[in-house]
């Protein structure tokens, strides 16, 4: 056999094992977009975690590893929306329950509860700012009023084994503290977003809830940056689009979920990175794969 058709064999052979380690043979063929673009970043280093999935089949469009867990940063908190919203039911915990905030629980970074003077705010206001722009404040301060060992009980409950609320929100992690806000599984995640939209976490109401504060989310900067949407109102949708989602940021981590509805398809997606985030560049090339994977996302619903 000729060299030169020996290393056409090997390279085919390498084609062959990358697409059997990350390409399903489910994975839709308007997805090889995405997919191209997550095999330059893991070839780069990047550890990657994706999943779409059909909102009314329940179809596997496209997935990359997405048994594995990963860090997922402020996507957890939709885990604390979910026992808010199941608490509502109770006579003592409604919408305009009064919470304070404490110095105790005050933290930087995502939210504006920390730059207004109002001390005090109803619940259902400070899951709408968790909704909108990942209030860490407000998270706290919601976390300390339902109890983090309900949310990982109700976690439990939905049958999630790797996705998980780990901690409170804190500005810096010692040797005792959770390693990472939250952690999850792009098959796991999808699962949830699909149930929301189905109705079928808790109940219709809690699940319409949590949707409801979701679609507040102004972070468009990630998958959904491929989607045209105005950042600050999109909830009664733009050229046929409706689009309802989460984001989670961290040192090293930037991750997505979200449910895409369009006028040919529907479809729920989750997205998560893990990389070396030590300059700019190697930052902006993950949120390019990410954009990439939302233009698939668009191309298949629209």
């Amino acid at each position: 056999m000729s060299k030169p058709t020996q290393d056409a064999e090997r390279r085919s052979r390498h084609s062959a094992e990358r697409k059997g380690k990350h390409k399903g043979p489910e994975t839709h063929e308007n997805f090889a977009r995405g997919f191209q673009a997550l095999g330059e970043l893991a070839m780069d280093g990047v550890q990657v975690s994706a999943r779409a999935t059909d909102l009314t089949t329940g179809r596997v469009l496209f997935s990359v590893d997405d048994h594995v867990e990963m860090p997922t940063a402020g996507i957890g908190k939709i885990l604390l929306l979910i026992e808010v919203a199941a608490r509502l039911r109770d006579a003592d915990f409604g919408v305009y329950t009064i919470l304070d905030r404490t110095a105790a629980e005050a933290v930087s970074g995502p939210g504006i509860w920390q730059h207004l003077q109002a001390p005090s705010l109803p619940v259902a206001d400070l899951a709408a700012l968790v909704g909108a722009t990942s209030d860490n404040l407000a998270t706290n301060v919601l976390i300390r009023a339902v109890g983090l060992d309900a949310v990982r009980a109700r976690t439990e409950q939905l049958g999630l084994s790797r996705t998980a609320l780990l901690d409170l929100v804190r500005d810096q992690r010692g040797p005792d503290d959770a390693p990472q806000l939250s952690v999850g599984s792009a098959k796991e995640l999808t699962w949830l977003l699909t149930a929301l939209a189905r109705g079928e976490i808790v109940d219709a109401e809690a699940s319409e809830r949590v949707i409801g504060w979701l679609s507040l989310n102004t972070d468009l900067s990630m998958v959904a940056s491929a989607f045209g949407l105005d950042p600050l109102s999109h909830r009664d949708g733009d050229h046929g689009i409706l689009l309802v989602n989460k984001t989670g940021t961290d040192a090293g981590v930037r991750s997505e979920v979200g449910i895409l509805r369009g006028p040919r398809a529907g479809v729920t997606y989750a997205v998560s990175m893990s990389f070396a985030d030590t300059k700019l560049s190697a930052r902006l090339s993950v949120l390019d794969g990410m954009r990439a994977i939302g233009l698939d996302l668009l191309e298949y619903v629209h």
